[in-house]
């Protein structure tokens, strides 16, 4: 697997950069690497579906789809398209140390 290095910390990603082990994961981190996915800075409203999205992929045991983000998590999907602008199921999965969820192209 491959290793990916930011601000002297490493983490495993599988073949589409995609956090392998999310005990590698915390928030410090996704604050790094939050820019380079054009998110200057995670605000609470940010914070919350990311929250939203670990506990549910630790009871779980999969990365949560926006389907499941709506109904499960009562996010509304135009507000996380408006926070994670383009593929925001794939952003909020990478930003969360999570897998990509299933079905995400």
């Amino acid at each position: 697997m491959p290793t990916n290095t930011i601000d002297g910390r490493s983490f495993e990603v599988d073949a589409e950069g995609f956090f392998v082990n999310r005990d590698e994961w915390d928030e410090e981190l996704a604050a790094i690497l939050a820019p380079l996915l054009g998110i200057e800075e995670l605000t609470e409203a940010h914070w919350a579906p990311l929250r939203f999205m670990r506990a549910d992929s630790a009871e779980t045991g999969v990365t949560p789809t926006l389907r499941r983000m709506q109904a499960v998590g009562g996010f509304d999907v135009k507000d996380l398209f408006a926070l994670f602008p383009v593929k925001p199921a794939k952003k909020m999965s990478y930003l969360a140390g999570l897998r990509k969820p299933v079905g995400c192209v």
